[in-house]
């Protein structure tokens, strides 16, 4: 497998949010605002491709019977330093993401892919799936983010995650139309349940024009 086909798998073929559908509850919980699903990707990536290096660096010297244990320890080190820094450079979005920072050392993707992947493979391309997968969940979780904002509050508002006073991006259409609903935890699954049917009737509908090219032939 080629090192850019083993980057794009976790971004489309295998997106870990869309495909895979690992780590849901922690990923609809936190895309309230793009701010907050930009901020979570931007930890989960570094998370993620941290511990497949790591990982894959120790994996022939990790017993077999207590792996899962120490990659668990692995990764809540790696969650608690990315937890420290975010607390002292990034205040404001750390108190918005709140437990859920914390809740990464559980999130079934970071393991999954310690187990499914970095266990198997060598440092770079475990270091290339980290950051697929994490780019990959970073972008399904800002465009649920994206919709929920917008439909929710009428526009969205992009700031520095380092001065939450500074505000990076703004765009409003529709406030006085804005349907409260999706700021809350049933507009998530709405939100979630509503992109699902439309990648999955693309799917079926790129399907059936494979099948009729190949019936045509």
């Amino acid at each position: 497998m080629s090192k850019l086909t083993i980057l794009k798998k976790g971004i489309f073929d295998e997106n870990p949010i869309f495909v895979l559908l690992l780590g849901l509850c922690s990923s609809l919980a936190i895309t309230t605002t793009l701010s907050q699903a930009i901020g979570m990707g931007v930890a989960v990536i570094a998370v993620l491709t941290s511990s497949n290096m790591i990982i894959s660096l120790l994996r022939k010297i990790i017993p077999e019977e207590i792996r899962i244990p120490i990659y668990i320890v692995i990764i809540a080190t790696l969650v608690k330093c990315v937890q420290m820094l975010m607390n002292a450079y990034t205040p404001e979005l750390y108190d918005s993401l709140g437990v859920f920072i914390a809740l990464i050392v559980v999130n079934c993707i970071i393991l999954g892919r310690a187990e499914a992947f970095a266990s198997k493979n060598s440092v770079i391309d475990s270091a290339l799936d980290g950051i697929g997968m994490g780019i990959g969940y970073t972008i399904a979780i800002s465009c649920i983010a994206i919709v929920r904002e917008l439909i929710g509050t009428g526009g969205i508002t992009l700031t520095n995650p380092f001065d939450a006073s500074q505000v990076l991006f703004t765009f409003s259409i529709f406030k006085e139309y804005a349907i409260t609903l999706f700021t809350q935890p049933a507009g998530a699954f709405l939100t979630f349940g509503c992109i699902m049917a439309v990648i999955q009737t693309f799917k079926i509908k790129k399907e059936e024009k494979n099948k009729a090219k190949e019936g045509g032939k």
